[in-house]
Parts: structure tokens; C-alpha cells; sequence
């Protein structure tokens, strides 16, 4: 019997660049897919490799060294991440965050649990309903046709509002100066963009 896998799209080892985390050593495990079809997305859903859970582990540890804090993203990694992948790097002694549009359930189990929902989003294909109960930090992008007063009573302890770089214009100063009149929402930057890192 062949051992389950799953499609890989890029396992690298970088900063957090966005939300909570924004500093912090972690090794991004993207899986490929989305069921969503946002008009700024930067990921290319055809290009991936199928590997095992193990092989992921070997894969994250090799790129992260010490580093023992995975993201789990995408696309949309709730579509394949499961409780056999969590184990795996919980045994592994890795603390799992999974970054979601929200629209499936998520595997029991994950550490930190970023909402990144999508459903407002002028252009969206696919269905955007959010399904999620809760989350550790909403974290949402300012893109046309976005209302954030629809998510600040979303259970979530951080809610993070951050511009859309989208046609070549980032709405920052828009981001701020809804910031400044609603204070429950705080700023988050692609930081690893202005850093040039991944």
C-alpha cells in the first residue's frame, strides 16, 4: 500500500512577514490548491510535488535547522492538511500554525490558527463562506469591496488589517485611516516584501 501524500508547492525557511508573528524565524510549508481564486494571489497552483508526511518533516528540517515553528499556507492548506500531518510534526516537536480562508474545517490540533478570509473580495471566484468558529488572529486585506466591521466580532484574539498590493497600488494610507477610527484593528505589512526576503 502506497503511503499518502501530499502536494507540495515550496517548503522554505524565512521570517514571518505578516500579523502576529511578523519577525519570527518559521518554515513556510506551502501546500498547493486553493478552492478560491482571488485576483491578488502570487502562487502558482500548478507546480508541486507529492510528498509524504515524513517527507515533508525531513524536508522542513533540513531548510528550518533549529528552527521548530512550521506555517502551514497555501493556496488553501485546509484542503489537504490533515490530523496524520499534524502528528507528524508535533512528534517531530514542531509547533504548527496554518494560515486559512476559513471556508473548510481545519484539522484538531493546530497551535496558532490565522484567518485570512476572503468572501468579500471584488473578483473572488469559488465560494468564499467562512466556516470557521474562531481563530487566534483575523487577518485581513484591505482589497475593493472589503467591509472590516463585518469581522470585528469574530472570536479572535488579534484582529490585523493590512493594505492590498494589487495593480501595482498598495491602499496604505486608506489601511492607516481606517486603523486610527476603529482602534480594535492593528496594522500588518507584508514585511517580508519591503525586506527582499521570502
Amino acid at each position: 500500500m502506497n503511503a499518502k501524500t501530499y502536494r507540495v508547492n515550496e517548503i522554505f525557511y524565512s521570517l514571518q512577514g505578516e500579523g502576529f508573528w511578523t519577525g519570527t524565524p518559521m518554515v513556510f510549508v506551502r501546500l498547493s490548491g486553493c478552492n478560491l481564486k482571488c485576483p491578488f494571489c502570487d502562487t502558482d497552483h500548478s507546480a508541486f510535488q507529492e510528498m509524504t508526511a515524513g517527507e515533508i518533516v525531513k524536508a522542513a528540517s533540513s531548510a528550518g535547522n533549529a528552527c521548530r515553528r512550521i506555517c502551514l499556507t497555501g493556496g488553501e492548506p485546509s484542503l489537504q492538511a490533515d490530523e496524520d500531518l499534524l502528528k507528524a510534526f508535533h512528534e517531530a516537536g514542531y509547533s504548527v500554525h496554518m494560515e486559512t480562508n476559513g471556508t473548510l474545517s481545519v484539522p484538531e490540533g493546530i497551535d496558532w490558527i490565522t484567518l485570512s478570509p476572503k468572501n468579500q473580495v471584488f473578483g473572488l471566484m469559488g465560494n468564499g463562506a467562512v466556516i470557521l468558529k474562531r481563530a487566534d488572529e483575523v487577518k485581513l486585506v484591505l482589497a475593493p469591496g472589503v467591509d472590516p466591521s463585518a469581522w470585528e466580532h469574530f472570536p479572535a484574539t488579534w484582529h490585523f488589517l493590512q493594505p492590498c498590493d494589487a495593480g501595482g497600488h498598495m491602499n496604505t494610507a486608506e489601511t492607516i485611516s481606517y486603523i486610527q477610527t476603529h482602534p480594535l484593528w492593528r496594522l500588518s505589512l507584508q514585511t517580508h516584501k519591503l525586506l527582499g526576503i521570502r
